[in-house]
């Protein structure tokens, strides 16, 4: 591995220092002879406690971009600095642990086990960092009195409603105090009360100063954002403020 430190559990970053700095971004695809320039030469930055929707198109790169942010995919060309880590100098067992210890991921489709407990499945990013069993279970039990579900803890993902579920999985997403939290499509799965729900809670998740990047097709879920960035044709088109950042 190259000369970099490890991440470790717990660390933030400077409030002068961006969490995510993508510079010069490009992806390509390859398969066979054929090539496909998925992101080409892409610049974002994301301070600490800014709130930032992706928007744009199918097939405009916002989901390859999602993945290079998300360190679930690296560059062809191009630096990501994610939380101060420049991630093309980790190998793969700290790149893993930079995604557990910096990223609170938070999906379309919940992903949370049927089998298990709502505290249970808040804790599983602590089960793999090895926290200790009490601490843990001290953690997730705040996570979920943060999302509004404490008296839920001991349900399973089928006894509770989609936006419910939805609150379950950004409480697993916080529960590691994450650098960064990155949503994808979250709403996509929701009806309209629930997806107002979800949006209540990033919006006071953003005034207690959580760093949140979302990415959504939808314009009114955008429209919550502080920023907006839109991609079209593997670029950043433009850079704006929301409505809600303007006011």
């Amino acid at each position: 591995m190259a000369n970099t430190q490890s991440p470790r559990a717990g660390t933030t970053p400077p409030d002068s220092q961006p969490v995510i700095e993508l510079v010069g971004g490009r992806k390509t695809y390859r398969s066979g002879s054929i090539e496909f320039e998925a992101m080409r030469g892409v610049d974002v930055t994301v301070n600490r406690g800014d709130y930032v929707a992706i928007t744009g198109p199918s097939g405009s790169g916002k989901s390859t971009l999602m993945n290079i942010l998300g360190c679930l995919d690296v560059l062809t060309a191009g630096e990501y600095r994610l939380a101060g880590h420049v991630v093309a100098d980790l190998d793969e067992t700290d790149l893993a642990l930079l995604r557990n210890e910096e990223i609170g991921f938070v999906f379309q489709q919940f992903h949370l086990l049927p089998s298990l407990s709502a505290q249970r499945n808040v804790e599983l990013p602590l089960v793999y960092r090895g926290v200790p069993r009490a601490e843990r279970h001290r953690r997730a039990l705040r996570a979920l009195e943060r999302v509004g579900l404490g008296d839920k803890a001991a349900n399973r993902p089928g006894e509770m409603s989609g936006g419910q579920q939805q609150r379950v999985a950004v409480a697993r997403a916080l529960v590691g105090e994450p650098a960064l939290l990155l949503a994808d499509e979250p709403t996509g799965n929701l009806d309209s009360t629930s997806t107002n729900d979800v949006l209540a809670l990033f919006d006071d998740l953003h005034e207690q100063g959580r760093t949140i990047v979302l990415i959504t097709h939808e314009v009114e879920v955008a429209e919550r954002a502080e920023r907006q960035i839109h991609m079209r044709d593997g670029l950043v088109e433009e850079l704006s403020l929301s409505k809600a950042g303007a006011r």
